[in-house]
């Protein structure tokens, strides 16, 4: 067993505003952006959105507590975090598998984010170039086939990204991360308010927002409610250690009720502002919002090749999504770094560049399942880009939030949780410890299990 470092960590956010900034960076991403409207477009809009809202409120905010908890009590990385707290308070030392857990799951993000990245970046190019203007639906879809049947151009873009993240993790606490923050987020909000207010004078906005928020029962089902539940865990970056990190480099006078609100307000005030953005021009142009992930690279071009000034609102839209999956995978490749070079006395370059490698690596098996391996599927089901995709948020992160909240909930002392949490006050800790122990639990168990209830379903059909 390696031995843990006895000095936490000396790394902190400068001010209050960058650890959140940086928070929501981790959580901010293609989740919010890319996976949330064909979601909300598949799972009846308005049902889906507000089931959302309620699962990021009532399972999603305790869990973030308790796993930010984790790393401002023990100041370390997620593997030594936990079994420094484990050992504390009389417990396994094994706990620190968790954060190993974690890790994996972060390497396996990794691996799939700069692959849809390098999508993005690779449409941005193709609008700065040639543009989508007087494009046919098919001429788009001949695009997007054309482009993930060359397996060359996916793996340039896909390298081409995971450089980038690699310029801005080898930078360090401050002249990586903290300089990334300060331009990319304010940059990514700017980016998508511009284009909800483009929308909502140039476009079906109405039809959109009704879309968005009228809420019917009639689409409740237990689908919607689970894939809700879900897709707030997803989007909010909880279960795989990342949170875990920046509760470690925290400020020591930060409120944490507070700071951890705003970052689930901003994340899916992210969320949402991405379905007015892209809705409008979806129903504008007749076309389908139950598109699937196919929405922003197919759907959304054909919708961007007729209207005035399409190639300048694809070039905003392109841009967003790359600045969205950039910042998530700098925070992601962080926590990474810090196990590295606190666990096992790296120097930063080299952790930084075996990471990325493996992440790189492990990308390429994305890459060849939308061309080369397209006939391989794993299990007799998944390619490896489902596969990889499937594993990390159908399994890897409830799992790592089902142990967060158990750990904290009925492992770590109650006194310990209120040293962070005190200005919950009384009625406020025993609700969020109410959440975290009987709600959070049975929620991600059926997160967990619905993945295995359509595949059974599906196999039986």
């Amino acid at each position: 067993m390696s031995k843990i470092n006895a000095n936490p960590t000396v790394n902190r956010w400068s001010s209050r505003w960058l650890f959140i900034l940086a928070t929501t960076g981790a959580a901010v991403g293609l989740g919010n952006i890319w996976r949330f409207p064909y979601m909300a477009g598949e799972h009846g809009g308005g049902a889906f959105m507000l089931l959302y809202c309620l699962c990021v409120v009532l399972i999603g905010v305790p869990v973030m507590l308790a796993e930010m908890l984790l790393g401002r009590l023990a100041r370390r990385n997620p593997i030594d975090a936990l079994q420094t707290l484990a050992l504390e308070s009389g417990a396994s030392p094994y706990w620190r598998y968790l954060g190993a857990w974690g890790a994996l799951g972060l390497v396996l993000v990794l691996s799939f984010y700069s692959v849809v990245a390098g999508w993005s970046l690779a449409y941005l190019w193709r609008a700065l170039t040639l543009g989508f203007a007087g494009m046919s639906a098919g001429d788009i879809a001949g695009i997007w086939s054309s482009f993930v049947a060359d397996a060359p151009a996916m793996l340039f873009w896909h390298t081409a990204f995971m450089g980038m993240v690699g310029m801005v993790a080898l930078g360090g606490m401050q002249d990586g991360l903290e300089r990334a923050t300060r331009f990319l987020m304010p940059a990514l909000y700017g980016i998508l308010f511009a284009l909800v207010g483009y929308a909502a004078w140039h476009a079906d906005f109405s039809q959109a927002w009704h879309f968005l928020f009228d809420f019917r029962w009639d689409a409740v089902t237990s689908e919607v409610v689970l894939s809700a539940m879900g897709h707030a865990f997803f989007t909010l970056a909880l279960g795989a250690g990342a949170l875990l990190t920046y509760g470690a480099y925290a400020p020591k006078d930060v409120n944490w009720v507070s700071s951890i609100a705003t970052v689930a307000f901003l994340d899916v005030l992210v969320a949402l502002l991405s379905g007015l953005a892209v809705f409008p021009w979806v129903f504008q142009q007749g076309l389908l919002p139950g598109s699937g992930p196919g929405l922003m690279f197919q759907v959304l071009p054909t919708a961007f090749a007729n209207v005035p000034g399409g190639d300048v609102l694809a070039i905003c839209f392109f841009c967003l999504l790359w600045f969205a999956a950039w910042t998530s995978a700098i925070n992601i490749a962080e926590p990474l770094v810090v196990i590295m070079v606190e666990r096992y006395g790296w120097s930063r370059r080299s952790s930084v560049l075996s990471m990325l490698f493996l992440a790189w690596f492990l990308g390429i098996g994305s890459v060849l399942s939308w061309n080369h391996w397209q006939d391989c599927r794993l299990l007799g089901h998944w390619t490896v880009f489902d596969f990889i995709t499937s594993f990390v948020t159908d399994w890897v992160l409830p799992l790592g939030g089902l142990g967060f909240a158990c750990f904290v909930g009925y492992v770590l002392p109650r006194t310990e949780s209120r040293k962070v949490l005190h200005h919950l006050g009384d009625k406020g800790f025993a609700l969020w410890q109410g959440l975290l122990r009987y709600l959070a639990p049975v929620a991600i168990v059926l997160v967990f299990l619905m993945p295995l209830w359509q595949f059974f379903t599906e196999s039986a059909s």
